[in-house]
């Protein structure tokens, strides 16, 4: 697993850093209109899943769970979205999108054309309960790699 000469996910963290771990980070992307569009990216250069090991691969899901989880439990969308594709850049990553029904491209995929306008309100009011919930992943974060860790 070695890093290609640029790569944008070994050479930034490629979006506002939430956590990171040894292995991994999560970070929020800057995606207009996903105000809950995270990723979580693994540190190391690797193109695809199947390059990590099995108990890294464990590892990795077991962090896209986490943050699922945490986005379900606060801000409550009607779905969640999981993508691995790495066509663009390929460098292990997964979305994590809280999606809602009434966001801009629902049901659609993210990049799918949109089906209505973006309803701004609601997307600043899922915006705004942001830091709580950085806070509460980085706690749950925090606690879970610790303990794998031990």
């Amino acid at each position: 697993m070695t890093q290609p000469a640029a790569c944008p996910l070994c050479d930034t963290d490629a979006g506002t850093l939430i956590w990171r771990g040894t292995q991994l980070r999560v970070i929020r992307a800057d995606e207009a209109g996903f105000p809950a569009f995270y990723r979580v990216i693994w540190n190391a250069h690797a193109a695809e899943f199947s390059d990590l090991s099995p108990a890294q691969r464990l590892h990795c899901m077991e962090a896209v769970a986490l943050v699922e989880q945490t986005l379900r439990e606060q801000l409550a969308p009607d779905k969640v979205n999981l993508a691995s594709l790495g066509n663009v850049v390929p460098h292990l990553h997964w979305h994590v999108i809280a999606r809602y029904a009434w966001d801009s491209h629902f049901p659609a995929p993210v990049w799918a054309p949109p089906q209505r306008e973006s309803d701004r309100v609601r997307e600043a009011e899922v915006a705004g309960r942001l830091t709580a919930l950085h806070g509460l992943m980085c706690e749950r974060l925090d606690r879970w790699a610790a303990q794998a860790l031990a």
